[in-house]
């Protein structure tokens, strides 16, 4: 099989004695940082809507879950067929309407029931608060999202969009007036502040907040790339115009974007 070709080559590439140098010197903590940045490529290929991409990026994403059984495995801790029992285990103990006798109405049912069996799991391993399993590692934005959307299950919440916008208008008014005072660990406080709420906006809207701000990055760069252009048929610089005609450039890339 083909995962065994992988697994072969990652014993290979650990070998003490005829691996490569910078294989062998990963551990969990060295790598943890190259998984997630393979994880945001896979992001990004799917975006493009690339299928040899996406097949590529999925293929990097599968060696670092590889690399990382390879060290637990050295470790004595567990291998590649422990990663894959484990998940197997945890699909058909959180699906028992696909691998047992239980019935779900529908997806909304679905995902509490979802939710449910998540929140059991975390008991088991003596998480109790409502917050506890919420990866501090997760991007900012998107563990915002998350940590709103555990406290809502208790009630803490509000009641739809509007109150979460007028939430944000408020937050603009504090970051206003920290901006006046000068006090700028007032300001980044309440920047923080803000993004938290446009955070809980997005998650009321039914939106990934941090897919959507990769959505404006994207934009952003389309129409900064087409000001640079057009000044660049010009034989100028962005630095060469003034602040008008780079504002002429740039409603023009908006309009050719309608």
């Amino acid at each position: 099989m083909a995962i065994d070709r992988l697994l072969e080559i990652m014993v290979r590439l650990r070998d003490p004695v005829s691996g490569c140098p910078w294989d062998r010197q990963q551990t969990w903590t060295t790598i943890a940082p190259h998984t997630i940045e393979e994880a945001y490529e896979l992001e990004d290929a799917i975006a493009r809507g690339e299928p040899a991409l996406v097949r590529d990026e999925l293929g990097d994403l599968l060696f670092q879950v590889v690399c990382q059984a390879r060290i637990a495995e050295e470790q004595g801790a567990f291998d590649f067929d422990g990663v894959v029992e484990s998940i197997c285990d945890k699909l058909t103990r959180r699906h028992p309407h696909v691998f047992g006798d239980e019935l779900v109405a529908g997806v909304a049912e679905l995902s509490q029931a979802w939710e449910s069996y998540k929140a059991r799991e975390r008991a088991g391993r003596g998480s109790r608060g409502t917050l506890d399993g919420v990866a501090a590692g997760l991007p900012a934005l998107t563990r915002a999202a998350k940590l709103g959307a555990r406290a809502a299950r208790v009630g803490f919440d509000w009641h739809g969009p509007g109150g979460v916008l007028d939430k944000v208008r408020e937050e603009l008014v504090e970051l206003d007036a920290a901006v006046a005072t000068g006090d700028a660990h007032a300001a980044s406080e309440e920047i923080g502040d803000l993004f938290f709420s446009v955070a809980q906006l997005a998650r009321h809207l039914g939106a990934d907040p941090e897919s959507v701000l990769r959505d404006a990055n994207r934009k952003f760069e389309g129409r900064f790339r087409f000001v640079e252009q057009a000044l660049a048929a010009q034989g100028r610089a962005t630095a060469d115009a003034t602040p008008a005609e780079l504002e002429a450039l740039w409603d023009r890339a908006k309009q050719q974007e309608a």
